[in-house]
């Protein structure tokens, strides 16, 4: 009887262990994820900055004259950017520039699953002012 008493108790010991070490698991995923999120939204709103300075640029260069897209700033040599932002998604964020016109831009980020990918859509405008706001869990 002794034995199977020990066994019994280290049953309930190693059940214990495993629901300590998936408790400990899922807090640290957690953490990972919150820091992943922070990540791309660092990114995205860096990213955008490379392109507000870019548009920026270019205009400095063509007499205060916006391209008409976006493409056109890696078209040119050398290039003022490496590549056009808007054709695929980076690090869990859409870009788009919504208005190019000749004397003003607007240009954003838009997290492709909110609350999963990113928690803040950010949006820069001519001059390069950049607002960032939350995104809304019905997107």
């Amino acid at each position: 009887m002794i034995s199977e008493d020990k066994k019994g108790r280290s049953f309930v010991t190693i059940m214990i262990v495993i629901a300590v070490c998936a408790l400990l698991l899922r807090i640290a995923i957690e953490r990972l994820i919150k820091i992943n999120i922070t990540q791309n939204g660092s990114d995205a709103s860096v990213t955008l900055k490379l392109i507000s300075a870019a548009l920026e640029n270019y205009a400095k260069d063509n007499h205060e004259i916006f391209p008409a897209e976006l493409s056109l700033l890696t078209k040119t040599s050398p290039p003022y950017l490496e590549r056009d932002y808007t054709q695929f998604p980076l690090k869990g964020y859409n870009f788009s520039c919504s208005r190019l016109e000749p004397s003003s831009y607007s240009c954003s980020a838009v997290p492709i699953k909110c609350r999963l990918t990113g928690n803040t859509i950010h949006t820069v405008t001519t001059g390069g002012l950049l607002v960032s706001e939350e995104c809304s869990k019905k997107e």
